[in-house]
């Protein structure tokens, strides 16, 4: 039986000189390599966490890259900033190209993004910034549930104040049903609860222009959603089912499930992976 490969540590620059971290998963000796995934993680945490999902993707013959958004886990920026509206978007492109350009360009490349990553991962489809073969996006945040304060506030502050940053509301508790994930979360030191005003908006101006783009999706897709979240709301992934080509789009929610349906419990994940599983072989 062949043994994991530790998980090795880089740094990657971005076109503006900021340094983000990078993580990368191999494939035990052995295993034929069936394509690359590069995972995109959400709001206030970091590549990190995904250590679990990534070795499972190694399992199926999958490499897997991962890396800390700008101002989040170990890479540059102050906790939850942003510097310019699109930093996200354009620092996913650069690592895109960075990939391919390092694991060769022929190998299949599957873009896997979770709730802000998700988002991130959809903005740069959607905008035709670079071709992927395959987008999976995990409960995206595609559409943040604000109540009219909210929404008050975030057309005002990035006028007045971009880079002010407040508490991102995000409860642990409905992270999972696993208590010991909630718990890892809770002391991770990586782990922030910052979001600045311009992140705030970008968040909600790009989930709008994502679900503007679904009539017109063409990349081949797996929406997959937890249907009991609390901190991104599941309306913003039905009406992108909704409005996206059956053909392009594939969509899976489950009834019941936290936020990060990857981390749930082990009964409540295991249609999540077959879901995942089934449809990457199908493809790849």
């Amino acid at each position: 039986m062949s043994v994991a490969p530790e998980a090795t540590l880089s740094t990657f620059t971005a076109s503006d000189g900021a340094n983000l971290a990078v993580q990368d998963w191999p494939l035990p000796e052995g295993l034929a390599v069936r394509g690359i995934v590069l995972i995109t993680h959400g709001l206030g945490e970091h590549a990190g966490r995904y250590d679990a999902l990534a070795r499972r993707l190694n399992g199926w013959g999958f490499l897997v890259r991962g890396y800390d958004h700008f101002g989040h886990g170990d890479s540059d920026g102050p906790r939850g900033g942003l510097g310019r509206d699109l930093r996200l978007v354009e620092d996913l492109v650069d690592v895109l190209d960075s990939t391919r350009a390092r694991f060769g360009r022929e190998l299949p490349l599957v873009l896997l993004g979770h709730s802000l990553g998700g988002l991130v991962a959809a903005a740069v489809v959607a905008r035709g910034l670079a071709r992927v073969d395959a987008l999976v996006l995990s409960s995206p945040a595609l559409a943040l549930g604000l109540s009219p304060v909210q929404r008050l506030l975030l057309g005002t502050l990035p006028r007045f104040a971009p880079e002010l940053r407040v508490g991102n509301g995000l409860d642990p508790r409905w992270l999972s049903h696993d208590a010991q994930v909630v718990a890892a979360y809770r002391a991770d030191r990586r782990v922030h609860d910052r979001i600045s005003a311009r992140l705030g908006r970008f968040m909600d101006n790009e989930g709008r222009a994502v679900l503007a783009a679904a009539p017109r999706w063409r990349t081949p897709t797996l929406l997959l959603y937890a249907g009991a979240d609390r901190l991104v709301s599941p309306a913003g992934s039905e009406a992108f089912a909704q409005a996206a080509p059956r053909g392009a789009v594939t969509t899976r929610g489950f009834p019941g499930l936290f936020h990060e349906i990857f981390n749930e419990e082990e009964a409540r994940a295991a249609p999540v992976f077959a879901a995942l599983k089934a449809w990457l072989e199908a493809r790849f």
